[in-house]
């Protein structure tokens, strides 16, 4: 027995290898060239462009692994039962799920090496491609962010600390201006909050600190066009993807303790957790579909994977743009798919005939 499963796991980890790595490639190759237009000319060389690709593989590596984890599976065990193996080890005495073990612990091992991909690697990774793409296009990112917020420059050139920013509505609160003189502190405005109506930045809770003079002026509300749209912060400020958990959960809190309450960093912290154990229930999927299916050639058999994979997918996307917009609650929307298919693949994997 332990040499057919050591068969079996080597076709499998073979095929799973070829999968994940090459469609993970494939998926940085087409986006560079989605982007490869706005690079400078002379800035950018072809080991540029390799890092760059590489930097992006870790993060479509934990998009395509469960596909990969169901195609290669269903294709593996498919093949057996199709030669026969799997009728000759039944009829040795062979027990079908004891047969499975190393498998569905190598689906727990591929589903915390998951989780250890997004937490570490493709936060980390991420931050890379973007800051190596700023320089390709002959950019600098015009925001420092800080544990304790963030950094920018106004269109005067003014330095500007900004402590949370709420992009679902568009409003920030604890602003800092630092207003310089010719070699000095001139003055400073804090204002406690700041609201986007559509064509500028609105200060409400506004005092003005004169460092000259001395004098103090408060004020409601005041305008402010120094600072830029909010599709500027939507582009330069930090997404999801490129924090792991500890660092989103923190900034989801910061976000709470200031009053506002962003659904979809929320749904997106649930996400980070749920997705991960997609590759455990796809590999008890693909052993239960290909002993209780006759599947019949290679080919069927990743059809049927890709097009389970895109069931789940999309089923799985749209559960979570609920949760985005707030219809249900981020837990539902990142938990509810997983456990179905969970549950699916747990009850045809008990129910494998012996």
């Amino acid at each position: 027995m332990r040499i057919i499963q050591r068969l079996y796991l080597k076709d499998f980890l073979k095929l799973l290898f070829i999968l994940a790595a090459g469609l993970s490639t494939i998926f940085s190759l087409l986006d560079i060239i989605d982007k490869i237009g706005n690079f400078q000319p002379g800035r950018s060389s072809a080991a540029d462009v390799v890092l760059y690709v590489s930097y992006n593989i870790p993060r479509f590596f934990l998009y395509i692994l469960p596909m990969s984890v169901l195609i290669s599976s269903l294709f593996t065990f498919s093949q057996a039962f199709r030669r026969k193996e799997i009728t000759a080890i039944k009829a040795a005495g062979g027990r079908m799920r004891g047969l499975f073990y190393p498998f569905i612990g190598l689906g727990v091992i591929l589903s915390i090496s998951a989780f250890a991909t997004g937490e570490i690697i493709v936060p980390e990774f991420s931050k890379k491609a973007v800051d190596l793409r700023y320089t390709l296009e002959g950019k600098s990112r015009k925001i420092n962010v800080t544990e304790g917020g963030f950094w920018l420059r106004s269109k005067d050139g003014f330095p500007v600390k900004i402590d949370i920013y709420d992009a679902e509505r568009k409003t920030a609160k604890g602003i800092s201006i630092f207003i310089l003189g010719t070699d000095s502190l001139r003055e400073r405005i804090v204002a406690e909050k700041a609201e986007w109506d559509g064509k500028t930045w609105v200060l409400y809770g506004v005092t003005r600190y004169n460092i000259k003079t001395g004098n103090i002026e408060e004020s409601k509300t005041m305008i402010y066009g120094g600072l830029e749209s909010p599709d500027f912060f939507a582009e330069e400020l930090k997404g999801a993807g490129e924090m792991g958990i500890a660092e989103l959960y923190r900034y989801i809190q910061r976000l709470r303790h200031a009053g506002f309450r962003n659904a979809k960093l929320a749904v997106d912290l649930d996400s980070k957790i749920s997705f991960p154990l997609v590759s455990l229930f796809m590999m008890l999927l693909g052993i239960s579909l290909s002993l209780r299916v006759n599947l019949g050639g290679g080919l069927f058999s990743a059809g049927l994977g890709l097009l389970i994979s895109l069931v789940y997918w999309f089923s799985y996307t749209f559960s979570l743009s609920m949760g985005y917009a707030g219809v249900i609650p981020a837990v539902i929307a990142a938990w509810t798919v997983p456990c179905v298919f969970g549950a699916l693949s747990l009850y045809l994997f008990v129910r494998v005939p012996e």
